[in-house]
């Protein structure tokens, strides 16, 4: 009786396979590869929209102007060297951020992200309502509307997500590697230079990416801050500005098509150097 009552009872290993049935991964998969991949798609389509539109002799016509010509170069030295002081600056403020704890920790930190969440117009508008008070103003002939202008709009935007940026990398380096360093006779800016920022140059070349790109892109702040004069504060962004404003849909198209040629070769760049730096 007890063992014909035992043989209908399921053994241990098959109530767990009952409990616990394996189902098929391809839904899953499927479900994130169809919500990823639609706007991997839109991002396509949007630049071949774009392409389709622009025909050579259009870009052609806008690469031979001047004006566009001048654009391309100040966007160029203006985005590298707001990368370089964004860069100059992230990397102390993210070690900071990261390492120490002090009072007022999170006030300074939701002022970091002030020039993150504020729309852009309002950066310029309040870099330019600044440079109107003492003791900025005496600095205003020399930067408002000026090129000095366009480094620093592109340069308090993009400072922020540099800083972002450096904080998560120094946080993914163990403070242990810094003891270790200091038992063994370092002081602690021995041990910053020696092991923390040779492991910190991946998130360097992402944060000064990131920088550079977001320079290029910026509008807002330069427009209200460094206004859009031609052959004197016109960047790529603004030149869009200028094309759309006198009516010459293509060569405002054209003009994308730089910023995205650049953005892009900037982009290719950065993964070719973070490449080989993990090859070697």
């Amino acid at each position: 009786m007890n063992q014909a009552e035992g043989s209908s009872h399921p053994t241990p290993g098959e109530t767990a396979q009952t409990k616990f049935k394996v189902r098929s991964d391809l839904p899953f998969i499927l479900g994130l590869c169809l919500l990823g991949g639609f706007y991997v798609v839109m991002i396509l389509l949007m630049v071949l929209a774009d392409l389709h539109y622009t025909d050579a002799s259009s870009l052609k016509q806008i690469l031979g102007k001047r004006e566009i010509q001048f654009s391309i170069k100040l966007s160029l030295i203006s985005c590298t060297l707001s990368t370089l002081f964004s860069l100059w600056i992230s990397v102390p403020i993210g070690y900071l951020m990261s390492r120490f704890q002090f009072r007022f920790k999170s006030v300074v930190d939701t002022i970091l992200d002030i020039p993150i969440v504020l729309p852009p117009l309002v950066v310029g508008l309040s870099l330019l309502i600044l440079f109107n008070y003492a003791p900025f103003k005496w600095l205003s002939k020399w930067v408002v509307f000026e090129m000095p202008a366009v480094i620093l709009a592109q340069f308090m935007v993009a400072c922020a997500f540099a800083v972002r940026t450096m904080r998560v990398t120094f946080d993914q380096i163990p403070e242990r590697y810094e003891q270790v360093a200091m038992t063994l006779g370092c002081n602690r800016s021995q041990a910053f230079w020696k092991v923390i920022f040779p492991q910190a140059k991946r998130g360097l070349l992402a944060a000064g990416t990131l920088a550079w790109a977001r320079s290029l892109g910026e509008f807002g702040p330069i427009l209200v801050f460094a206004g859009s004069t031609s052959m004197r504060t016109e960047v790529l962004p603004t030149s869009v500005y200028l094309e759309m404003q006198s009516g010459n849909l293509k060569g405002m198209l054209s003009v994308s098509i730089v910023m995205i040629l650049l953005s892009a070769v900037v982009l290719i760049m950065a993964r070719l150097f973070g490449m080989q730096r993990i090859n070697a």
